[in-house]
């Protein structure tokens, strides 16, 4: 049965090419939805952006007939914009000038001559009161990735004889012919199935605390090269940070994007900045020439223009979680390194002054070629898919890009952990051989006892 779908500003805002996501089935767009687009229309961001983008596209579908009667889509269905309904019921408590209730105010009339209707919005609150007025209603995932537990991790648990784990210790590699994978829910082991790059645990099979670590590079299971690296006077305290410090180290010519996802206190940003400071200040192999430190909390949605300031006075609040790491970074004593703090400062403050470190607003990669840079994207669970995709593609040679983020904390209002940008790369780039992954785990969190103990608990 053809259903009539009827799209809240929102969805429009996230994506613009959801009119043509329902096949068969009309398309509705309120006429208050447009007129919301329209106050988006001259925003300098992706909000702005898409506004645009949306407004264009359904001025080109009305060159196909009459909008309010209904235009031809290529899936089949029909796109109109629906006028009527303004004497429909809705509770007397609602406010008929709000857009959101008129979109249900629509919802509700369109039902009520018969159509099978269903409200498509990310707003929560919406969805919840279309509820109460008995209007199907569910969210929009264009880009929707598998739930938490289905995600891809990077990581997984093999089993082998302990005289195959030795013989991996001496020659530094493991056929997969010789591991085999155990389901606990069935309790029977079976041949194992992984992607490039992807980091393995192997248990030996006669005793569960005989273990070894590495990572299958599409035919066998390699030996980790960098897992015992200190970068700083920063060692890894478990095998989440092992298998990151794997990942970190790997030369950009071979591993130019890194996506690593965790919970607070996991050292995500931490063991990032650190590898990046060991690579262009201790090795000094010019490899790099600095590190670029963005974070989504200016992001392409986010005008910053009318903060006073500089470009870096300006971002220089949403930077904060970064100076925090390099306090630790830059005076490895702990129990010296805040006696001092005016040298404390001093120190990071050089790191800025000679260019060591660059920050950033996300906004300013868009169209740029980076070349020869140590890019760290922090809090990355708060960008779309499509941002994600405007940063990647500006990596230019010699570039080596971290996404790195929490997808259980995510700020942006119409993300969530299946349709983030960072959940979103994780996925696409699953098994690329230019790509290493790692999702750390709540008992690896290592900040302190009380962020651990929160972590699992809250």
């Amino acid at each position: 049965m053809k259903r009539t779908y009827v799209l809240d500003t929102n969805v429009l805002l996230y994506s613009p090419g959801a009119i043509f996501s329902f096949g068969e089935h009309d398309v509705v767009i309120p006429e208050v939805v447009l007129e919301e687009l329209d106050s988006f229309k001259k925003d300098k961001n992706d909000l702005g952006a898409n506004a645009r983008y949306a407004s264009r596209l359904i001025d080109k579908l009305r060159k196909e007939g009459k909008l309010n009667r209904g235009v031809p889509l290529p899936g089949g269905g029909k796109l109109r914009v629906e006028m009527n309904h303004q004497e429909t019921e809705i509770p007397v408590s609602w406010d008929k000038g709000k857009p959101d209730n008129r979109i249900i105010q629509v919802c509700k009339g369109l039902k009520e001559q018969g159509e099978d209707v269903c409200l498509i919005t990310k707003d929560i609150f919406e969805r919840i009161k279309a509820d109460t007025v008995d209007i199907d209603v569910e969210d929009f995932h264009e880009k929707v990735v598998p739930e938490n537990e289905s995600q891809y991790t990077g990581r997984e648990s093999l089993y082998a004889s302990s005289e195959k784990i030795d013989e991996f210790y001496q020659k530094k590699y493991i056929d997969l012919k010789d591991l085999v994978y155990y389901c606990e829910v069935t309790g029977e082991y079976s041949a194992p199935t992984l992607y490039p790059n992807q980091f393995i645990i192997i248990h030996a099979l006669d005793n569960p605390r005989k273990t070894a670590l590495g990572r299958f590079d599409g035919k066998k299971v390699l030996a980790l090269y960098y897992k015992d690296m200190s970068p700083l006077g920063v060692s890894p305290r478990n095998v989440g940070q092992k298998f990151m410090l794997e990942a970190l180290f790997t030369e950009a010519s071979i591993a130019p994007l890194v996506i690593i996802k965790g919970p607070a206190g996991t050292a995500k940003t931490l063991f990032s900045l650190a590898v990046g400071l060991n690579k262009i200040i201790e090795v000094g192999t010019k490899q790099y020439r600095r590190i670029l430190v963005c974070r989504p909390n200016v992001t392409m949605d986010e005008d910053i223009g009318y903060l006073p300031g500089k470009e870096e006075e300006k971002i220089a609040p949403f930077m904060r979680p970064v100076l925090d790491n390099l306090e630790i970074l830059v005076d490895s004593d702990e129990k010296e390194r805040y006696k001092n703090e005016k040298e404390l400062a001093d120190k990071i403050q050089e790191l800025f002054d000679r260019r060591i470190i660059t920050t950033e607003a996300v906004a300013y990669l868009r169209g740029r070629s980076i070349v020869k840079n140590w890019v760290i994207i922090d809090e990355a669970q708060n960008l779309t898919p499509k941002q994600v995709k405007a940063i990647i593609t500006r990596v230019g040679e010699g570039t080596k890009l971290m996404l790195i983020g929490d997808p259980d904390q995510i700020d942006h209002p119409f993300l969530d952990s299946r349709s983030n940008g960072l959940c979103y790369a994780s996925e696409k780039m699953k098994g690329s051989e230019l790509c290493y992954q790692i999702t750390l785990k709540y008992d690896e969190c290592e900040r302190s006892p009380l962020a651990y103990e929160a972590s699992r608990r809250l």
